[in-house]
């Protein structure tokens, strides 16, 4: 056998303490067909600084779809279908870097997803600049063995072969056709090569993660074994390794057989709704395209009658695929969609979601059953959703799997008519809904009833759009595309249903009056800014209580919320107004000529303007400012002090009643902004954010000039116009 190695690499990722699935960092890998040894190189590594510490890094891993993980061990919504990711762990202690294999044997073709991520997040706010986090880096690397010469096993032909000794075992495959209900392997003619009976195994099937439905036979003194398999999955190639178990220098022939149980489809529509539908849609939507989900018949053929249609195996029921949007499919059926159900044969459903995209949203069924149709009271419809092949045994058992892989069951009844399945992030295949009725005293007792289930079947990026707390969010690894939620409020969850942290309504109002009404308390800083005659200096202080309350009207995570435009344009003018309202009070303390003030006030502004748009969130964006005009403040009092020779400000009264509570003031709102903010107190911590800073300003705001009086302005306007109409009289006397 010649195999070949292939290597595939992917680009390193930072990864990201965990509080919703976007913090997961996603590797999208797809292994080629006839891969018998799979091999993951997981290097993780940590910067060398004093902030990093020794970290867990959690890796999952997934077959045909994203890892469905709960790291925070939230709840899902009800409905929905759970099963546990496979996961490692891999630590960073000590050492600075960490490298893991992960190897998998006859692995399945297709898509491999690895998700990585931290442990949860403390959900301390820190403000960009004031504190650097340590980098943590993950990187997945592929290296796959492949065989380039697998024998193909065609079906009811009998194919030898030697195994040459246990170390190289046998790989082979076959194709399992479309309506394939049943296979049958059978091992033949097993000797050894002194003419001993053999002892191998047969591993049939791929590995497949997080579960694995690998079938195993071991035929130990036995020359003939055989493995019946049900619902084996359709159009797919089947891999069989056969592994010796005898002696390392002795080689075993065998000879290998597989054939197939191939099940007789019955459609319960023509050619004819295939060309209705056509029609139909040719003026509406010219471009839609759709897969249908049953065998057309010839045209001009009649549909089956109804007796041909009990003797078959299954009955289709056509299905088009209607694309929406990314990550958005709605399934149509083209009878209605009202589908009959009988108890001889299952009808069968078919739903696309092979085209590699459908992977990373929600498939969502619904079942809504007729109770006037169903002639028994005591009947039950059950359905099996399942990828790969349908369940065609519904009336024998009720563990919805096939071959390789477990469905999902449904249920309806005159006592619960309606039941719903969400599947989350189904893989990439295609998807079967079967339907069967069952009697309650066997499937004898009624041959000739029928019951009619409503199906509706749509794939969906988030279900319920991730409800009134949360925001469903489409994220992208290189091309491929996938959707989560982000909740809010306390909520948590796949689906943001989980309440257990939930905020109550009451709540919710009280932070959103707490971070909106404390910045009211501008209201004293503009009041002695307009008395002291600062105008340009109050106008700021008005535009920042404006938008800062409005701002967070807006950015509430509950219902209590209130935009009056839209929300990235009320953060940046919140984000300006706090800088530019720091940047003038500072230089207002100056005290400089008043030219040099105003031009310093728009170079500022303008300044400051062009770094927010740069990073919004940068410290720098509102220390810088400070700084240098702390600068501008402190040349200017160094200044101002020679030049009268004692100290500036020379009052001690106003240093003791107004700098310094204004400068502590300012120092405690500073310290609470960047190292006490967290996402639990925010509403509050940052209240009283706004009213520190507020205050300060009241505080740090200079005295009008002394020969200046408030509002002098308006007397010396009704001054002149006195003085204007007195000349006016006087010459009027005179003439």
């Amino acid at each position: 056998s010649l195999y070949v190695s292939e290597y595939f690499s992917q680009s390193a990722q930072k990864l990201s303490f965990y509080s919703w699935y976007g913090n997961a960092k996603l590797f999208h890998f797809h292994v080629p067909e006839d891969t018998v040894l799979l091999r993951w190189l997981l290097q993780a590594s940590r910067g060398k600084g004093p902030e990093c510490t020794s970290m867990e890094i959690t890796v999952h891993f997934r077959h045909g779809a994203p890892p469905v993980i709960n790291p925070l061990g939230t709840g899902f919504p009800a409905n929905a279908t759970v099963r546990p990711s496979y996961n490692i762990s891999i630590t960073l202690s000590s050492a600075v870097q960490n490298t893991t294999f992960v190897n998998v044997t006859t692995p399945a073709a297709g898509d491999w997803f690895i998700a990585a991520h931290l442990p949860e997040a403390a959900g301390r706010i820190e403000v960009k600049g004031f504190s650097t986090p340590c980098p943590y880096m993950f990187q997945a690397d592929m290296f796959v063995l492949r065989l380039t010469d697998m024998p193909v096993l065609e079906p009811g032909v009998p194919m030898p072969h030697t195994v040459v000794s246990p170390a190289k075992p046998l790989h082979a495959k076959v194709f399992v056709p479309k309506h394939a209900a049943g296979m049958r392997f059978q091992l033949r003619s097993c000797l050894t090569s002194d003419q001993k009976a053999c002892a191998v195994r047969v591993v049939l099937g791929s590995i497949t993660l997080p579960q694995s439905f690998q079938k195993i036979l071991t035929c130990t003194g036995s020359t003939n074994c055989s493995l019946a398999l049900d619902s084996p999955p359709w159009e797919k190639w089947l891999q069989i390794m056969v592994e010796s178990l005898g002696a390392a220098n002795a080689s075993v022939s065998v000879e290998m057989m597989a054939s197939f149980t191939v099940c007789r489809p019955g459609s319960s529509s023509s050619f004819l709704n295939f060309i209705s539908l056509n029609q139909s849609q040719a003026g509406a939507r010219p471009g839609t395209t759709g897969a249908a989900g049953s065998s057309a018949q010839a045209a001009g053929e009649a549909p089956r009658n109804t007796s041909g249609q009990r003797s078959s195996c299954l009955q289709n029921q056509p299905v088009v695929r209607e694309d929406l949007d990314v990550v958005s499919v709605r399934y149509r059926l083209l009878n209605g969609p009202s589908v009959p159900v009988n108890s001889l044969s299952p009808t069968l459903l078919l739903l696309n979601l092979n085209t590699g995209m459908d992977s990373g949203g929600s498939l969502v069924v619904s079942l809504l059953l007729n109770k006037t149709s169903v002639s028994l009271a005591n009947a039950t419809v059950v359905g099996c959703v399942s990828a790969a092949s349908p369940v065609l045994s519904l009336n024998a058992t009720r563990n919805c799997s096939t071959a390789f892989s477990q469905g999902y069951p449904l249920s309806v009844s005159a006592a619960s008519a309606e039941a719903m399945l969400i599947v989350l992030y189904p893989q990439t295949d295609d998807w079967f809904l079967s339907l069967q009725l069952l009697c309650p005293r066997g499937q004898g007792e009624c041959p000739t009833a029928e019951a009619k289930v409503t199906v509706f079947a749509y794939l969906t990026p988030c279900f319920n759009d991730c409800g009134p707390y949360g925001q469903c969010s489409l994220l992208r690894r290189h091309g491929y595309l996938y959707a989560a939620c982000s909740c809010k409020a306390g909520w948590g969850g796949w689906s943001c249903t989980d309440d257990t942290k939930a905020q109550s309504i009451g709540a919710q109002n009280l932070a959103t009056l707490l971070l909106t009404l404390s910045n009211l308390m501008f209201l004293p800083a503009i009041a002695v800014a307009v008395y002291r005659y600062y105008l340009v200096e109050a106008s700021v202080y008005t535009y920042t209580m404006f938008f800062s309350t409005f701002y967070h009207a807006c950015d509430q995570p509950g219902v209590a919320v209130m935009c009056i435009m839209d929300y990235d344009t009320l953060q940046y003018c919140d984000f300006l107004g706090s800088v530019v309202s720091i940047w003038v009070t500072i230089l207002c303390m100056a005290r400089v000529k008043k030219i040099l003030k105003y031009v310093l006030f728009i170079l500022g502004t303008l300044l400051i303007a062009m770094s927010l748009q740069l990073d919004r969130r940068g410290v720098w964006n509102m220390m810088g400012p400070c700084l240098f005009a702390l600068v501008i403040m402190i040349a200017a009092w160094v200044h101002h002090g020679t030049k009268r020779r004692h100290c500036y400000p020379s009052s001690w009264k106003r240093w003791v009643f107004y700098l310094l509570p204004g400068i502590t003031l300012a120092f405690i709102a500073i310290s609470v902004y960047a190292f006490m903010e967290t996402n639990e107190n925010y509403y509050y911590t940052h209240s009283i954010w706004h009213v520190l800073v507020a205050c300060s300003v009241a505080f740090l705001l200079p005295p009008r000039d002394k020969h200046k009086k408030p509002w002098a302005w308006s007397k010396k306007l009704t001054c002149r116009y006195q003085i204007c109409q007195n000349d006016r009289e006087e010459l009027y006397a005179v003439t």
